[in-house]
């Protein structure tokens, strides 16, 4: 049987109460004894419950994702997986759910970060593009003792470390692997395409994907990134105007989240097959892959992604480190065959 914290109190020589202080940091224990607990718990192998902790406590932890305010499927299958994950979680005195913000603008989320209380919100997973004002606002929220994942999309300059997603320059790579695999040697011209090139993630997949495909594919020039924010009309109208410029287009490289828009406009302008690679996989991505509008998704588990960011919340909240090989978000290459 694991060893109880009385087991702990006559090995380490000392009273409950001090046991008690010692675990949960309270002073009034002299450095010597705390010295003495900490060896007992090595030679026993003491390790707190702390679900019982937390039970006895009534600990409640408030968890929320801070999602963007507008999206198409993919923010969808995410609130999805986080509604699927309330149930299981809330046994382990965990309240998440989902928040959707107007990350677009920077000073409106970093007021709305500035609000939260430590009280009533113990941790939260932020999908955002990277900004100054959002960058500080995180660090404020870590000194009041709110931890923060950065969620899919990262802060690097902020003082959370803990980010849950794929490493999105190996994911650009990945593409442009794919791209010149399936574009079999012919010559051609890569449409590269993003909602907006402010997102980290976009400029890194684009690193990765030029380093690649310059490197392995010289028959292949990408043209530059262009920008759809979601448009459909301004994509169409950016579509016309690069097949006229460009008719030996012969690729398509979609580096946002959301391929609708993008596979669907091309369509009424390209008057030749195309390779086609996007990310993440939605309902619209799955019935493309079937009927072969495209060829290949670069996909992160969605459902894995939103348990990994409040396994890393609980952790750092209950003050041990995270499990670092179970949060780790794998790149997954998705056809019609292994969906």
């Amino acid at each position: 049987m694991r060893p109880t914290a009385k087991d702990l109190a006559i090995e380490a020589g000392v009273s409950l109460a001090t046991i008690d202080r010692v675990l949960n940091g309270r002073p009034g224990v002299r450095p010597r004894t705390i010295i003495k607990v900490n060896e007992a718990i090595e030679r026993i192998g003491f390790v707190r419950n702390l679900a019982a902790v937390n039970l006895a406590r009534k600990t409640n932890y408030q968890f929320r994702f801070l999602l963007p305010e507008t999206g198409d499927q993919f923010l969808d299958v995410l609130i999805g997986h986080i509604e699927e994950a309330r149930k299981p979680f809330a046994e382990e005195m965990a309240d998440i759910a989902a928040v959707r913000l107007p990350v677009e603008d920077p000073y409106k989320l970093a007021a709305y970060l500035g609000r939260l209380d430590a009280d009533t919100t113990q941790g939260i997973a932020i999908m955002a593009p990277e900004s100054p004002q959002v960058r500080d606002a995180i660090n404020r929220l870590l000194e009041r003792g709110i931890e923060v994942v950065q969620f899919i999309a990262g802060q690097p300059k902020a003082g959370s470390n803990d980010f849950v997603g794929i490493n999105n320059h190996a994911a650009g790579a990945t593409a442009a692997q794919l791209i010149g695999r399936f574009s079999a040697g012919k010559k051609g011209k890569i449409l590269v395409v993003s909602e907006t090139m402010q997102a980290r993630d976009s400029i890194e997949r684009r690193l990765g994907f030029d380093e690649v495909l310059n490197r392995e594919y010289p028959e292949l020039q990408a043209l530059p990134s262009v920008e759809t924010h979601a448009d459909t009309a301004r994509t169409g109208r950016i579509f016309q105007n690069i097949f006229a410029n460009h008719p030996d287009v012969s690729g398509l490289y979609v580096m946002s989240a959301e391929a609708r828009v993008p596979v669907g406009e091309i369509s009424k302008v390209a008057t030749k097959p195309l390779v086609k690679i996007v990310h993440e996989r939605t309902p619209f991505t799955e019935a493309a892959l079937l009927n072969g509008d495209i060829d290949a998704v670069i996909a992160q588990n969605s459902g894995h992604l939103v348990r990994s960011a409040i396994r890393i919340l609980k952790a750092r909240n209950d003050q041990r480190p995270p499990l670092a090989s179970q949060e780790k978000i794998r790149i997954e290459i998705l056809i019609k065959e292994n969906l």
